[in-house]
């Protein structure tokens, strides 16, 4: 089983515009770098048997020895997606880099979800209305090209093109992505020991000694 990471190379001006303001574009490359550490170690803590790191950019030092990492390509979020699940055969689940709350142990429950008799896919909703990951026993072509991507109606798409795929498919628990300011303070707040955490406090705090 592999899990599949999603992700920019996190260079100011690049990731997470969209906390800008408050953050600074660098500020927001330090928010993205602890969400991607967090990930990737919840992903290597796993349990599975390899991380794939789609990317577009190139590592960096936050990201840990025995990923595997592969080029994200070009075009479209749905034909990145796609290009990232040939670097697997199968069964994977694929997430990104905004739900640094996500633990070992949530990733683990994932896989077994995919894993259970009769399930071909797993998909789960985020709060946005988009969706947060996916996980299938044997990559689907077909799966993401032509769904729009960044709507409210995203996560029923997706889902609604697994199902037309004739896939049956397991629903995993609602998270919350983190694209807004308001997303980092909720997720910061209800996983204060990530790292994403102390990087939003110290965000927090550069807010107050400006005031």
């Amino acid at each position: 089983m592999d899990v599949i990471v999603l992700a920019k190379e996190p260079v100011a001006g690049r990731v997470k515009t969209r906390l800008c303001p408050p953050c600074t574009p660098e500020t927001a490359a330090d928010l993205a770098t602890a969400a991607l550490v967090d990930t990737l170690e919840a992903a290597g803590a796993s349990g599975a048997d390899r991380v794939v790191l789609a990317l577009d950019g190139r590592p960096g030092p936050w990201c840990p020895p025995g990923v595997v990492v592969v080029d994200q390509g070009e075009g479209g979020l749905d034909r990145r997606l796609t290009r990232a699940w040939t670097a697997t055969a199968g069964p994977a689940v694929q997430i990104g880099m905004d739900t640094p709350q996500l633990t070992a142990a949530d990733l683990a429950g994932c896989m077994t979800c995919l894993l259970a008799p009769g399930v071909d896919a797993v998909l789960g909703p985020a709060a946005d209305g988009g969706w947060w990951a996916v996980g299938f026993r044997r990559p689907e072509p077909g799966a993401f090209l032509g769904v729009p991507t960044s709507r409210p109606d995203t996560g029923r798409r997706q889902l609604r093109r697994l199902r037309d795929l004739g896939l049956a498919v397991g629903t995993l628990p609602e998270r919350t992505d983190v694209d807004t300011w308001a997303d980092a303070l909720t997720v910061a707040s209800s996983h204060p020991r990530t790292r994403f955490a102390a990087a939003v406090r110290a965000q927090l705090a550069r807010l107050e000694a400006v005031r």
